[in-house]
This record gives C-alpha cells, sequence and structure tokens, in this order.
C-alpha cells in the first residue's frame, strides 16, 4: 500500500516579549511557555538573556534577538527580522527602564533614552507589526506603570514616558477592538530590578510592592478576558485608588518629599 506524502507539522503560535532578560519579561516568558507559546525574546544583554532562555523548560524551542530598540537603525533591523515570522500572534512590550533623580543634573542622553525605549519603540514596533497580529487574531501587552498615573517628581522623564504609554495603549485598544486583544498593564513598585538601574534610593514605595509572578498573571487574566485596562493586585490597586483621589497639587508635594532622598 502506498502512504500519502505527510501532512507538515503545523509550528506552534509564536510570542514575541521586549525586554526578556529579566523582571517581568523572564516571568511573561515562563508563563506564556506554560500556555505552549514559541518565544522570540529581546535583549541588549547576552549573558542575562542566556540565563533567561534556560530558565525555561524547553529552551531549544525558542530563539533570542539581541538590539537596542532605543537606536532607530537597530530597532528598524530588528522589526524587519520580526516581521519573516508568519506565524506571529502576540506581542509584548516590555522593555523600558527609568532615571531617578532631578531633571537637570541627569544625563539627557539617558533621559531621552527613557522616552525611545519607553514609549517611541513600541508605538514603532507595534505599527509594524500590527498587520501581522491583526491577520492572526493575535494580541498585544503594553507593560506600562501606575508612574503614569500621576507626575512624578526625580522621575519626570519616566512618568511621561509611562503616561503616554498608557493614553497610546487605551487609545489603540479601542479602534482595533474585536480585532486584536489588547492588555494595558499598569503595575506598581515590583522587586524586579528597576531600582538597581534607575539609582531610586531602596525603601521608597516598598510597601505597595507586588511580585512578578503575579503581575504577569494578572495581565493574562485580563487578556483571557478580551483585554482591558489591568492595575494588578490589591496593594496596586490600593495605590491606583490613592493616586485617583488625592488632588494633583498636594500628590505634587507629596511625591516631591518622598522621592527627593
Amino acid at each position: 500500500m502506498k502512504v500519502g506524502k505527510q501532512t507538515a507539522k503545523k509550528k506552534p503560535p509564536l510570542v514575541l516579549i521586549t525586554g526578556a532578560s529579566g523582571g517581568f519579561g523572564c516571568e511573561f516568558a515562563r508563563q506564556l511557555e506554560q500556555r505552549g507559546y514559541r518565544l522570540l525574546l529581546h535583549g541588549r544583554d547576552k549573558p542575562r538573556m542566556q540565563m533567561t532562555l534556560h530558565a525555561l523548560k524547553y529552551p531549544k524551542r525558542h530563539r533570542c534577538i539581541y538590539a537596542d530598540i532605543s537606536i532607530e537603525a537597530e530597532r528598524t533591523a530588528f522589526i524587519e527580522d520580526v516581521k519573516q515570522y508568519g506565524e506571529l500572534v502576540g506581542l509584548v512590550n516590555n522593555a523600558g527602564f527609568g532615571i531617578w533623580g532631578a531633571f537637570e543634573r541627569r544625563e539627557i542622553n539617558l533621559q531621552m533614552g527613557v522616552l525611545l525605549t519607553d514609549l517611541v519603540a513600541p508605538v514603532d514596533i507595534t505599527h509594524a507589526l500590527l498587520p501581522r497580529l491583526r491577520k492572526n487574531k493575535g494580541f498585544v501587552i503594553n507593560v506600562s506603570s501606575l508612574a503614569g498615573e500621576t507626575p512624578l517628581p526625580y522621575m519626570s522623564t519616566y512618568a511621561a514616558a509611562k503616561a503616554g504609554l498608557t493614553w497610546w495603549s487605551e487609545a489603540m485598544r479601542v479602534e482595533i477592538a474585536h480585532e486584536v486583544r489588547v492588555v494595558t498593564l499598569a503595575p506598581g513598585p515590583s522587586p524586579t530590578g528597576f531600582r538597581d538601574v534607575s539609582g531610586m534610593p531602596e525603601g521608597t514605595g516598598s510597601a505597595f510592592r507586588s511580585r512578578a509572578r503575579l503581575i504577569v498573571e494578572q495581565g493574562l487574566k485580563q487578556l483571557d478576558a478580551g483585554g482591558g485596562f489591568c492595575v494588578p493586585g490589591k496593594r496596586h490597586k490600593l495605590l491606583y485608588f490613592m493616586q485617583k483621589i488625592t488632588p494633583r497639587r498636594l500628590a505634587l508635594l507629596l511625591m516631591r518629599r518622598y522621592f527627593r532622598h
């Protein structure tokens, strides 16, 4: 009996995670792998990216891509690389960092790097990949922050970038509703290594810290519900409520005192 040709095995759906070398990115990688996705893991630090890769159960299923997405030429090449994957169904815009300190005293290149990495890059990458995500009925998760809900003295550019990310993400979510699911994830403080990079004094915001695992779980739960704005966990919800009921003038005075350590 002649055996017909075997049907090619369908590849598992693919998700791109930016900033996957640690923190929320690493946690998203673990939880999305558990859901059966293959992963494109983006980062700049090769040793840390390899640590993320080998922390996964099936490291050989996934691929690392190295690029500084704050640099336009590198970001463009990165986008073109990702576009070759027709099975892309998800994008997690997680890459980001902040700089603590008085605006005029911190190097402007670092401040611009915050804006480019935290706001410009997600907008650019998402715009380029949306046609593929729409075709595959996929999703976008934008990792913003409660820092975008109020002006923050001594972290002015970070708060500005996250405010822009939140408003853009929420507006886009409504525009493409029923085509691509969009989650705007807005966590508060979390032990992810953010302080080490930003230079923020230890102790600031410690009472509201929540684990990265919980934050990512809540973000994916919001995705399962069809998308939306997500403040994860009771502690962060309390912080969000406090931000909303405090008059801006008073909030600015409190934040100036709180962050000026």
